[in-house]
């Protein structure tokens, strides 16, 4: 507390405190005076716009579920030429998901479904379907990621799959130039942009459509209050997809309710091998194994060190096991453009092992990457040992 108050609790009452967080991860948290009526005042406030949130989300979603929704056409011989190319063949749970995805938004209802898998289990390519199927019937569409590299990664992808299509794609991030953005929101406000990418800056004001039919967000439980806010608005009775490896409760008590629908992937690829976990106690020599055995096989590496303080050692450390391979590391204190530049590197296979903290969990997809070595595992929680687990492309953990 302010003026160098504490206030001791038991051993057994640790549960009363949590760690703060924040998005502003460099501002300091300002205290409030022991016996003071502040805290007090505070939880009221907080407790006032929880209701209110919860309020707006309940008009939300009534009003969506009276309203009608646009109503889509069938497929047409585009959409399944289109299909035709996906170089890979489709699970029977992918399949389900497409035939209920495009049964929603060949429905009078505004479509409101949650795709639930692990990393390369085929979300995107559901996500990409319906983009295409919205884009057939003249929609505009929206995809929003969290992440810069998340939405170079999608706009690289619709660029391949499209290429052979008149449907122009646009990306809205930091790696676009400010001319290159304001010339995209120029077009995309006239109708002549079919699919956006973009990270929150799509939720700009003056970020406008003209005809927008479908809301595809990745990983939405990646986005502050603030930006859930700015993306709930932009709802409305646009059909709206939601991809998650990992979603955040209240995201899955509404599917689960029946508010949202939702569609699990559960069955891996035909080339994914079950990934082949092993624990055990620190040793050098089996890291350098397994390292030099994922090089070997023209794979790369993520070695997970939670630690920031001592990153740049370990990494100097994985270095001497491996002098052969390229090793770098990377944290969350880093500045944005530096991490972002980093990533881009270790996605284009110029760096072999990557060190780095759990920032990795942000879903990227990096097939090449089929070994994960994770450091002091005992000081993580199981949900996210599971999620650094799936970052594997087909490998060992």
């Amino acid at each position: 507390y302010s003026k160098g108050s504490y206030l001791y609790i038991l051993a057994t009452q640790l549960d009363a405190i949590q760690k703060y967080s924040s998005s502003e991860a460099n501002k300091t948290p300002r205290l409030n005076t022991l016996g003071g009526s502040d805290w007090k005042k505070t939880r009221t406030k907080v407790k006032g716009a929880v209701q209110e949130v919860a309020k707006d989300l309940v008009e939300l979603y009534a009003a969506r579920q009276t309203e009608k929704g646009y109503v889509y056409g069938p497929d047409t011989v585009w959409q399944r030429e289109f299909e035709e190319m996906f170089p890979y063949e489709e699970t029977e749970d992918q399949l389900e998901a497409i035939d209920a995805v495009k049964r929603d938004m060949e429905s009078r209802k505004i479509m409101d479904r949650l795709i639930c898998g692990d990393v390369g289990y085929g979300k995107t390519e559901i996500a990409l379907r319906a983009a295409f199927k919205a884009v057939n019937d003249g929609k505009q569409v929206a995809m929003l990621v969290p992440t810069t590299i998340l939405a170079q990664q999608h706009y690289n992808t619709l660029c391949e799959r499209l290429g052979d299509f008149p449907v122009k794609v646009e990306m809205l991030s930091r790696f676009r130039t400010p001319a290159q953005q304001k010339k995209s929101i120029d077009l995309l406000r006239k109708g002549q942009v079919d699919i956006i990418v973009g990270t929150h800056r799509l939720l700009s004001k003056d970020v406008e459509f003209k005809n927008l039919g479908l809301l595809i967000v990745d990983e939405e439980q990646r986005f502050g209050v603030t930006h859930k806010e700015k993306i709930k608005q932009m709802k409305g009775n646009v059909d709206v997809l939601t991809l998650s490896a990992t979603p955040i409760p209240r995201t899955l008590h509404m599917s689960l309710t029946g508010i949202r629908d939702m569609s699990v992937l559960e069955e891996p690829p035909v080339d994914r091998l079950p990934i082949q976990t092993f624990v055990m106690e620190h040793n050098d020599e089996i890291i350098r194994e397994a390292i030099n055995r994922e090089l070997g096989r023209g794979g790369q590496v993520y070695y997970v060190y939670n630690r920031v303080a001592r990153i740049a050692e370990v990494a100097a450390e994985v270095a001497k096991m491996v002098p052969d391979a390229n090793v770098v590391f990377a944290h969350g204190q880093m500045s944005e453009r530096e991490l972002e530049k980093i990533m881009m590197a270790f996605i284009s296979g110029e760096i072999d092992v990557l060190v780095a903290t759990t920032i990795i969990e942000t879903g990227l997809d990096i097939s090449n990457v089929n070994t994960i070595i994770i450091d002091h595992a005992d000081k993580m929680g199981l949900s996210q040992l599971y999620q650094l687990r799936g970052r594997v492309g087909r490998g060992d953990a």
